[in-house]
């Protein structure tokens, strides 16, 4: 089974009940790290929340015109298809 992770509003200051403005993914897309993942808007700015590593969308916990704070839950990101480290090959005595 591959591993799938939760990505969350991060910390973004003293705002509170901020509103999601634009939804830039959908279920099934494929992100990349750093990749926006929605468009929130307080009274003062917007910002968008990227994607903290590479994965495809399994499910999306907010939609246009919700309201947020830091820790709420923004999708479940299925991280299988990521980039990892080539596994390593022990050398055989002949290579040594």
């Amino acid at each position: 089974m591959s591993p799938v992770i939760e990505i969350a509003i991060p910390d973004i200051g003293d705002f509170e009940n901020v509103e999601v403005i634009e939804v830039l993914v959908s279920t099934g897309d494929r992100v990349e790290r750093d990749d926006s993942l929605i468009t929130i808007e307080s009274d003062k700015a917007s910002m968008e929340i990227p994607s903290p590593q590479a994965g495809v969308i399994q499910e999306l916990c907010v939609e246009l015109g919700s309201h947020v704070s830091e820790g709420t839950l923004v999708l479940r990101l299925d991280t299988e298809g990521a980039p990892r480290p080539a596994p390593t090959e022990p050398l055989s005595a002949s290579d040594a």
